[in-house]
């Protein structure tokens, strides 16, 4: 079970993380938590309503590490332009509509995953080796899921990896130890086989 995951009876599955490795884990979370931001909230907030229909943003974020996690809905003017043979103006007002209307939404199940990865963590009691074992029901593990894989998108932009390649050419594990971007490289690998392993537990 050490460094990956395996399937619990249930539908969930367990890791055991050494003290280091779950205070990682939370870092990461609590500053992918800084990074999500609050959100805007209406102005009467114990108005549900107020909250389903409130508007969200029009325009992508500026941050490169954002912009990857609330990406433009449909892929850029240039492919629905090629697809649907709509003018870059008509693309950016639908992009634009439709970001207005699901960023708000999405921005909180992005920020409800984090903070059930920094629950489950704060939760787990310390082993006599400062280490533990992790153990997370189905719901818990669909939330790591979520937030492993906004943790590497995040991750994978301030490295400046693509989608296309995501390190796989290797290049990423030839970094010489003196490399600044080493620690983040380690971080983005291990958090890929964290989530490759819990993917795979469950998995029929």
């Amino acid at each position: 079970m050490a460094g990956h995951f395996e399937a619990t009876p249930g539908g969930g599955a367990a890791v055991a993380l050494d003290e280091v490795e779950i205070s990682i884990l939370r870092s990461l979370a609590v500053q992918l938590l800084e990074l999500i931001g609050p959100g805007d909230t209406p102005a009467d907030g114990d108005d549900p309503l107020a909250a389903l229909f409130a508007e969200g943003p029009s325009k992508p974020p500026a941050d490169p590490a954002l912009a990857r996690l609330f990406p433009d809905a449909y892929g850029g003017p240039d492919e629905l332009t090629a697809e649907a043979g709509k003018s870059e103006e008509e693309v950016r007002e639908l992009s634009a509509e439709f970001r207005r209307f699901t960023e708000n939404d999405l921005r909180s199940r992005k920020r409800e995953d984090a903070l059930a990865v920094v629950r489950t963590l704060d939760a787990l009691s310390a082993g006599g080796d400062g280490g533990a074992v992790l153990t997370l029901t189905a719901d818990e593990c669909r939330a790591w899921l979520g937030s492993l894989n906004d943790l590497r998108l995040t991750i994978g932009t301030r490295l400046e990896v693509s989608d296309e390649d995501g390190g796989e050419d290797g290049s990423l594990y030839r970094l010489p130890d003196s490399d600044p971007r080493k620690p983040m490289v380690m971080a983005y690998l291990w958090l890929g086989a964290l989530q490759e392993t819990l993917v795979e537990t469950l998995m029929p």
